[in-house]
């Protein structure tokens, strides 16, 4: 049984994942929020990523990281460069240190968020990031290729779409992550016989997907939810409000872009 440890693990991602992983694998959960409903057989750990000597003595026995942890959201430029950028290299090198085979990073759409959406791409584009947050997302990915690279430290980078119970808006028919496809894709990202370094895009096999999505086919992930069939409950009004702001309609980020859209920009 692989031993996993997952960094964020009080986060949204992290407790859908834990909560249906830890049949499968032994868990060992970071966080700086405590967990309430930990189960006899995890393991929680209470851990900054600020924290480099306690990173290094969680990674001690552990096969694969998957690091959730960090600002999930646009913030200012202090907090993402702690927790993004500087906690993203803690953990990086940490499992260095230890001998860790993989990592598996959550990176997001934002690190590719200026792309216009009448584009098809896959993971070979150039990072296009649409804010701080994005940027952070886009350092974690070449710090990947770098761990890669000059260690030989396995990577997944997973850019995470929108990441729900069920699609609520337009954009969402195109970007929804599902529950259930999410925890088959990070399964499938632990349990592969080798990766090397890969981006993937974290998302369901919905009908309007922006996406080619080779590298996560080759892992053998097989998604099952699409978000056609929540379309019906899109609602007119919703259809209507989506046409009327062409910069988030625009562009893959969404309301990411429209927050720091400048006047002199250019698709």
């Amino acid at each position: 049984m692989k031993q996993v440890l997952i960094t964020g693990a009080a986060g949204r991602i992290g407790t859908v994942l834990r909560t249906r992983l830890r049949d499968e694998f032994r868990l060992r959960l970071t966080d700086i929020n405590p967990i309430q409903d930990l189960q006899p057989d995890e393991e929680f750990i209470h851990l900054d990523l600020a924290d480099t000597e306690g990173m290094e003595a969680a990674m001690q026995g552990i096969d694969t990281v998957v690091h959730l942890g960090g600002i999930p959201d646009e913030s200012e430029f202090s907090r993402i460069l702690q927790a993004n950028i500087a906690g993203t290299y803690n953990v990086f090198e940490a499992a260095r240190k230890a001998g860790v085979q993989r990592v598996i990073f959550a990176s997001s759409i934002h690190a590719v968020g200026f792309y216009p959406r009448s584009e098809t791409i896959d993971s070979s584009v150039m990072q296009r990031p649409d804010t701080l947050y994005g940027v952070s997302k886009a350092f974690g990915e070449n710090l990947a290729r770098l761990y890669f690279d000059k260690h030989g430290v396995e990577s997944v980078c997973i850019r995470i779409c929108s990441f729900e119970d069920r699609p609520q808006d337009l954009r969402h028919l195109s970007t929804w992550l599902s529950y259930d496809d999410a925890v088959r894709l990070f399964r499938r990202c632990i349990l592969a016989e080798t990766v090397d370094f890969s981006i993937l895009y974290g998302v369901s096999d919905n009908e309007r997907s922006w996406f080619i999505n080779s590298d996560a086919e080759r892992l053998g992930y097989e998604p099952r939810d699409n978000a056609e069939a929540y379309a019906a409950e899109i609602s007119e009004c919703d259809l209507q409000n989506a046409a009327d702001d062409p910069l988030e309609e625009l562009l893959m980020g969404g309301p990411f872009v429209a927050r720091e859209y400048g006047k002199g920009h250019r698709l």
